[in-house]
């Protein structure tokens, strides 16, 4: 009877540290997806601003350049007429300090001005900008990424002119072409001049080529 009591015990002592082992085992688990979990929260992008009626969103990790180009179209938008000229002109300048300034982008596939391209475009766009243009920023998720990324500090445009342009089955008889020249803080051979067209949608201009 003794020895049959001594293996009950022994049994019990081994399930014991099984079941202990297991809960270890999820515990430490549960402890190291947690941080990223939240990580990954704390890191998601907040919205600063925007126009509903447009559609645009000003994210609060822009830089300092682009909240002051958002505010001026903001302020353009809200006129009760609107000059179309200065509304293109101001598109062109957000899209490219946002799309060509990769140091705030959190990854590869956060591709900026997205929201100023052709509606019908955007899929296709960042598809090519994550195949070429995006395709070795590396993740900042952790602020840690130590590789140099161009900043844009302005953009200029000039030539602007209202013309024809067709996409798909439809013209545009007054879409708006313009010349652009993008400076950076520092010159790391990033594209810094070419030329854009935006076409009417709606009640807004969207780029329709980019040169």
């Amino acid at each position: 009877m003794a020895k049959k009591s001594k293996k009950r015990k022994l049994k019990k002592s081994v399930k014991m540290i099984i079941v202990l082992l297991v809960l270890l085992v999820v515990g430490g688990i549960l402890w190291i997806v947690k941080p990223f979990h939240t990580d990954k929260v704390e890191k998601k992008v907040k919205v600063e601003d925007s126009l509903e009626d447009y559609g645009y969103v000003l994210n609060e990790n822009e830089t300092a350049y682009y909240k002051e180009l958002f505010k001026e179209l903001k302020a353009e938008l809200n006129k009760e007429e609107v000059d179309e000229e200065a509304y293109a002109t101001l598109v062109a300048k957000l899209f490219l300090a946002d799309f060509f300034n990769l140091d705030n982008k959190i990854t590869k596939n956060d591709i900026g001005g997205v929201q100023f391209v052709y509606q019908d475009y955007q899929a296709d766009f960042s598809k090519y900008a994550v195949e070429g243009m995006y395709h070795y920023v590396k993740s900042n998720i952790y602020k840690k990424r130590e590789q140099e990324l161009p900043v844009v500090s302005s953009v200029e445009v000039s030539n602007i002119e209202q013309t024809s342009f067709d996409y798909g089955d439809t013209t545009d008889k007054e879409a708006y072409t313009l010349n652009y020249t993008i400076t950076y803080e520092k010159d790391l051979g990033y594209q810094d001049e070419g030329e854009m067209t935006l076409i009417h949608h709606d009640k807004k201009l969207e780029i329709a080529s980019l040169k």
